[in-house]
């Protein structure tokens, strides 16, 4: 089965054909630095993460592109309030960002572009627009895009055009405006006091000023993927659905004006949004939370990606303290296996079971990734193999090269594991954990619960055996020392009573 994407630009399911025979052009809309991204901007971060290994791991060389908007309203306005110049004030959540980004073992981007460092890239490609007659000054000094000279214009969004108003009289020069605003937007705006308070802006032909928020993407998109590719058109473009009007509606306008291409990216992809209790998460709600918080708190990165992969990127997502527990345990789960996995393999001849079962997982997840990404039934799979792939461990069977390398390949994707860290034989749980594992847990929080889920693993085992007694033993000797084992469709949750 080939690789099939959702197109939000024809709404429909497309066979995904770069440009380039084996070479992929990705861009993906990153960060605006004016404070700490949340848990619902990384879970479009996440997404994209998804769609960039499974592009790797289908063969393609990706060259992805993730901007750093440094420059915007909300960025001079944080730069304004703290008494800084503009660089030195989003130097501090551009570290923040990797720093949340490596936790949540998102790969690093082969290029991360400051619009401040693109500046001319810019600069030329409002001079395009002009010379075009595309682009206006307007009577306060900024440039703007005439929308009723692009016919095109809405076509990603489907905006009723009859409604779009337009003409100097009518015109958006903040960042972000609601959707039944839809009129002249602003490339370049002229500099304000507020702007030169903090370095905010730039000398050029049209005037003193800075440039607009949407202006930013298409000059950094069209310089990397010239400069790599040779072309002026994207293989894929991504971001959240809330950027789908009017920023990158607003992207295809200027950069197919000004390359006289039909198409600024060939797929559009827009993951959905993260919910709290049924709201979006913003920080305009006062409802958000950060990777760093959950850091704090001890969540294992693996369980955040195993969360939001159980649920389809063009699918809202609740975010619920029981999902998360549960993602924790499944994500253990993987981890718990994973080990055992790499103890038994290379122990003797693989067996037959195993070359099967490892085949069925292989076809399963591939299908499954093709078909514009459908984490939740990858993820699936890989449980009924980690299901399966106990029963025939407790039951003797070995692993070998050929299961190893099925699940390198769900791990490499999906690295939604939590590692195992306790184990008093070394060698993490098996068959004969129920005879090793202390009765006793060891001192320190941590660790205590560490062993408890282990035993809920050698609780697993037994009753996968049959031998419901010595399960019960085990429930029972959680309770004793204040642990409480609840059975859920990824595993058994362990918590404190």
């Amino acid at each position: 089965m080939a690789l099939r994407l959702y197109n939000t630009l024809s709404r429909r399911l497309e066979l995904f054909e770069p440009l380039q025979a084996g070479r992929v052009s990705l861009y993906t809309c990153g960060p605006t630095v004016y404070n700490y991204a949340h848990i619902g901007n990384f879970r479009t971060f996440l997404f994209e993460d998804l769609l960039r290994r499974w592009l790797e791991a289908s063969g393609y060389d990706v060259f992805h592109v993730m901007n750093i908007t440094d420059v915007d309203d909300k960025t001079i306005n944080g730069a304004k309030q703290a008494g800084k110049p503009l660089r030195d004030y989003v130097r501090h959540y551009i570290d923040a960002f990797h720093e949340d980004r490596q936790y949540l073992r998102i790969k690093e981007a082969s290029a991360y572009p400051r619009a401040t460092d693109y500046i001319p890239q810019m600069v030329a490609l409002i001079e395009g627009l002009l010379k075009k007659g595309i682009a206006y000054k307007g009577d306060d000094g900024s440039v703007y895009f005439s929308i009723a000279r692009f016919p095109q214009y809405g076509k990603l969004s489907r905006i009723d055009m009859r409604e779009l108003k337009t003409g100097a009289s009518e015109r958006v020069s903040s960042d972000e405006y609601a959707k039944e605003d839809a009129r002249d937007f602003a490339l370049w705006k002229a500099a304000k006091p507020e702007d030169e308070a903090v370095s905010a802006a730039w000398d050029a032909p049209f005037g003193r000023g800075r440039p607009g928020w949407h202006l930013e993407c298409s000059a950094m998109a069209l310089e990397l993927i010239g400069r790599k590719f040779g072309a002026d058109v994207l293989d894929i473009h991504a971001g959240g659905v809330d950027l789908i009007f009017p920023h990158h509606e607003d992207e295809i306008a200027q950069s197919c004006a000004f390359t006289g291409q039909v198409d600024f990216a060939r797929i559009w992809m827009h993951g959905e949004f993260l919910n709290v209790r049924g709201q979006k998460m913003s920080k305009r709600y006062g409802n958000y939370t950060t990777p760093r918080d959950l850091r704090e708190d001890g969540v294992d990165p693996g369980a955040l990606r195993l969360l939001f992969f159980q649920t389809h990127y063009r699918q809202k997502l609740d975010l619920t303290d029981e999902a998360l527990a549960a993602s924790r345990e499944g994500a253990r789960r993987l981890g718990g296996f994973a080990r055992r996995l790499q103890d038994a393999a290379g122990q003797g001849v693989e067996s037959g079971e195993f070359v099967a079962l490892a085949e069925k997982l292989d076809a399963g997840f591939r299908e499954a990734l093709d078909d514009d990404l459908n984490a939740p039934r990858a993820v699936a799979a890989a449980f009924d193999f980690v299901s399966e792939g106990n029963r025939l461990l407790d039951q003797g069977q070995l692993p070998g090269p050929r299961a190893v390398e099925a699940w390198r390949l769900v791990d490499s994707v999906l690295d939604a594991s939590t590692p195992v860290k306790f184990s008093s034989t070394g060698s993490g749980i098996d068959v004969n954990a129920l005879l090793v594992l202390p009765e006793t847990p060891p001192a320190g929080g941590d660790d205590a619960l560490d062993w408890a889920r282990h035993w809920a693993e050698a609780r697993v085992i037994a009753k996968a055996k049959k031998d419901f007694s010595e399960a019960d033993r085990i429930r029972k000797l959680l309770a004793d020392h204040g642990f409480e084992v609840r059975d859920s469709r990824n595993g058994s949750e362990v918590v404190r009573k």
